[in-house]
């Protein structure tokens, strides 16, 4: 059953910490899962969860860590010693974890902490994680997997699973190397255990195997994990080394931090690079108010246009009622088109070059929503002119201008909301910065324009 941080869990675990009751501390949270740990301790003061952390094992202490908001694992580490954070945590982690801990540490203490760490060959592959950009897969992936020579026997892969064992904690495969060092295939658990032991592993490895190398990008291997539904992911350089693995928990966290940064930029503003309740006030306006500053600009266009066509709306004063319906007509289809394939962009589903599928699939969709739309909009206005005398003795006409109007904006701000991520990704840059309120405001312009150009159609006797 999932834990759920309560007020009188809180209460009763705030009250065993001013009673400096280590006991009772121990007691609440001895059977709750470190990433529930976590969340408890960002629920306290830095005070409450520094008595509370001491209080912890140490290899649940070192999970804990990794789990903790990086503000709060600031605070706590600050009051370790270098040596008490090389032994007590860095010691009990797996590296791709001890390296992002120490990315974090100001450089002379990361220095320091490495120097302290007893095992020099984990301190190493630490080392060369960081030098890894965070979000590629050598900034993924980690040092502990098992690998075997080609030419080993099974009886040897089942020792050297066994050495290895206490440095992980899963297992998902044993990776076969040749002489060179380079990765060859895989060896799947299970095919290892049904074989003799006295099998080779040149004849039972499997040399179709799916990998990806150190530079790619994270969010490529992610893509990559989807698509052939695997749970961990082989790394290689540039010769073709095996240098570690990528599993899916780190695939995960990276996933939820590129849809949690697509979906602010979506919302026209910068990504946060804290979480919401550590985003200070000043950074908040920051990632928010140049985007805001920059669509109400784009949006005085709209007051632009209608000051282009005031003479029609002055001559037709019931033209004025139904502009927030065009606009907001082509803004909500642009926003839809941009949307699906921003999210489309990010699976992997399509690609530039099916920009003419793209258009052709999106102008035929907008090109019937429009005439549903068009269609309602028309006939609500013959409908309502029975009733009322709002639209005088031009309702018909009014009727087409609205109609068409609908058809035109909606068509135009579906080919917009569905191109315009296209040609940002074709730039090279992100698309999800063709966030819906600026395809939107893109829109809400040029479907002004489309509006009266209609209403200059089929009202040429009455605006001329």
């Amino acid at each position: 059953m999932q834990f759920e941080v309560t007020d009188s869990f809180l209460t009763e675990l705030r009250t065993a910490i001013d009673a400096r009751n280590s006991a009772a501390v121990v007691e609440q949270l001895k059977e709750l899962y470190p990433p529930d740990i976590a969340e408890v301790f960002n629920e306290l003061d830095i005070d409450e969860a520094t008595y509370a952390y001491k209080q912890l094992d140490e290899q649940i202490a070192a999970d804990v860590l990794v789990e903790l908001e990086d503000d709060l694992r600031e605070s706590l580490l600050a009051s370790y010693t270098s040596k008490e954070i090389a032994e007590q945590f860095i010691d009990n982690m797996d590296s791709d974890d001890a390296a992002d801990v120490i990315a974090d540490l100001p450089d002379e203490r990361q220095d320091e902490v490495l120097s302290h760490m007893e095992d020099s060959e984990q301190a190493s592959d630490i080392v060369d994680l960081l030098n890894y950009d965070e979000y590629t897969a050598g900034g993924l992936m980690r040092k502990e997997f098992v690998r075997v020579h080609v030419n080993s026997k099974a009886l040897e892969c089942v020792r050297e699973i066994r050495e290895q064992a206490h440095d992980m904690e899963e297992i998902y495969a044993i990776y076969v190397v040749g002489d060179d060092e380079k990765l060859i295939g895989l060896l799947p658990l299970k095919k290892l255990i049904v074989s003799p032991v006295r099998s080779i592993v040149a004849d039972i490895y499997d040399p179709k195997i799916i990998y990806v190398k150190a530079n790619t990008p994270g969010e490529e291997v992610a893509n990559v994990m989807d698509k052939y539904n695997l749970v961990a992911i082989p790394v290689v350089n540039a010769l073709g080394r095996l240098v570690g693995v990528i599993t899916i928990d780190d695939v995960m966290d990276l996933r939820r931090e590129e849809e949690t940064e697509d979906v602010q930029k979506m919302a026209a503003m910068e990504a946060l690079e804290e979480p919401y309740m550590n985003t200070s006030f000043l950074q908040m306006i920051k990632k928010r108010a140049g985007w805001l500053i920059l669509l109400f600009v784009g949006e005085t266009l709209t007051a632009s246009v209608m000051s282009f066509f005031e003479g029609q709306i002055e001559k037709a004063v019931i033209l004025a009622l139904f502009i927030p319906l065009i606009i907001s007509s082509g803004g909500n289809s642009g926003s839809q088109a941009s949307t699906l394939i921003i999210r489309a962009l990010a699976l992997g589903e399509i690609s530039i070059r099916n920009w003419w599928e793209i258009v052709k699939k999106e102008f035929f969709t907008g090109l019937v929503i429009g005439f549903i739309l068009g269609t309602i909009g028309f006939f609500r206005i013959i409908i309502w002119s029975y009733f009322v005398n709002s639209y005088g003795p031009h309702a018909y006409l009014i009727a087409l201008v609205v109609g068409f109007s609908l058809l035109g904006v909606v068509v135009w701000g579906t080919l917009m909301g569905s191109l315009f991520p296209l040609a940002l990704k074709k730039l090279g840059l992100d698309p999800a910065v063709s966030s819906a309120p600026f395809v939107a405001t893109l829109v809400d312009v040029t479907g002004l324009i489309i509006y009266f150009s209609f209403s200059i159609l089929f009202l040429k006797g009455i605006l001329l």
